[in-house]
């Protein structure tokens, strides 16, 4: 028997090897900029919480099936966090009399499921949470949803590459009042529809009929047998179209959007990949009126999404966007023609690292040839060797790696040069 220790991950999870985390930075960093000029500010938690937070509002399937729970040292039940919105709410109600509302909050981490992992999902995986906090329904909806375009627009994706479908909760409860669920069956109903997607019709249409005889969907398509049901149909109905003139045509009306979490009051909306290739939901989100009570005082209003990787890497892929990895890669190898000339090159290269420039500095004996070949390896573009003719010309030669062009440059000129 071998003692020796596996190199593979645990199962649904990711290394990320340097050239992986530069396009999952990639991603995020392009995020970060839509949301700053949006006003949004990032905040971040520990992903350990207590298990009651979840089990108070969240999805039951969720805490039931995907959680990682466990006990800790002082007997207390500790969860890896699934996702964030309970706990933007959890901090939102500890400093709710400090803080300056609407709040424009996003964070940036991983979360935890235990679940099979298959394509888009995985048991760790990152996300991006951005929610609007202390606003009530209208703009603040509009808002949210014309962000989560724009993120997608951001890599380059067009209207024709994804299409938002929106449903609201409120719309969704009233079809099940007037198809006679109460209670309970409410509930059961809405997760059974949150899982339509993922069933036959047959299927689906024998687990309504175990809930009730009457599907409630029957009564959001025939909207004239109940008026709260055509009142809440056309609210969302118009602001769709007025998300159409405001420059969201892609916004389509779809009863089945639910979205898993109980937590939900109003509008709900999920993104859809509309290439054949990917034909899944990206990511989703809706509005949270009373998630924050649950801590005591008063409700306050909320709405947003959550994005995560995994979904987000598969479109940008299936559609041939592109990401701007240049900002994590080196733009300059320094190469040393003698193992006496590293410490000098070392001194240049944090007069070039004080003026912006990326510069990686070997450290080895190898030749010069070597190093041109440690560099490509590398992906970086540009190299020059920085020795006693350089120090004492106050010249550098620099190698263009993709063409193989020299240029002879000042070293105060190198900084702009390489960017």
């Amino acid at each position: 028997m071998s003692d020796k220790l596996s190199t593979e991950s645990y199962k649904g999870v990711r290394d990320f090897y340097p050239e992986d985390w530069a396009r999952m930075q990639a991603m995020w960093s392009g995020i970060r900029t839509v949301l700053a000029k949006a006003g949004y500010e990032e905040y971040q938690a520990s992903p350990l919480e207590r298990a009651e937070l979840y089990e108070a509002k969240t999805s039951e399937e969720i805490v039931s099936e995907q959680t990682y729970t466990f006990t800790d040292r002082g007997d207390r039940r500790v969860t890896l966090r699934p996702e964030m919105t309970p706990t933007l709410a959890r901090m939102v109600a500890a400093k709710r009399r400090e803080l300056a509302f609407p709040l424009r909050w996003f964070s940036i981490g991983n979360r935890f499921r235990y679940e099979r992992p298959q394509k888009g999902r995985l048991r760790e995986f990152y996300q991006a949470d951005i929610d609007l906090v202390g606003a009530n329904e209208g703009e603040a909806d509009y808002e949210v949803v014309e962000l989560a375009a724009r993120i997608l627009k951001s890599f380059g994706a067009k209207d024709a590459d994804f299409v938002i479908r929106m449903s609201s909760r409120p719309l969704l409860t009233a079809a099940c009042t007037a198809a006679g669920l109460t209670g309970d069956a409410v509930r059961q109903y809405l997760r059974l529809l949150d899982k339509k997607d993922k069933m036959t019709p047959e299927a689906f249409a024998e687990a309504s009929r175990a809930i009730h005889v009457n599907d409630p969907l029957d009564f959001i398509e025939n909207d004239g047998r109940d008026a709260t049901v055509a009142a809440e149909k056309k609210k969302l109905l118009d602001r769709i179209g007025f998300l159409a003139a405001r420059g969201v045509p892609n916004v389509v009306f779809d009863p089945t959007i639910t979205r898993g979490f109980d937590y939900y009051t109003g509008m709900v909306f999920e993104v859809y990949d509309t290439n054949p290739a990917n034909p899944r939901a990206l990511f989703g989100g809706g509005r949270y009126d009373r998630l924050v009570a649950l801590f005591g005082g008063d409700p306050i209003p909320a709405v947003g999404f959550a994005l995560g990787d995994v979904t987000l890497a598969d479109f940008v892929e299936v559609h041939g966007l592109s990401l701007d990895l240049g900002t994590n890669r080196p733009q300059l190898y320094l190469g040393t023609p003698q193992e006496g000339d590293i410490p000098e090159a070392q001194k240049f290269a944090e007069t070039l690292r004080a003026q912006g420039s990326r510069v990686f500095v070997n450290l080895s004996g190898k030749s010069l040839g070597d190093q041109i070949k440690d560099a490509v390896k590398r992906g970086i573009p540009y190299f020059a060797a920085y020795g006693a003719d350089e120090l004492a010309n106050d010249t550098l030669r620099i190698k263009t790696l993709a063409t193989g062009e020299e240029t002879g440059l000042p070293l105060t000129a190198v900084p702009n040069f390489v960017k």
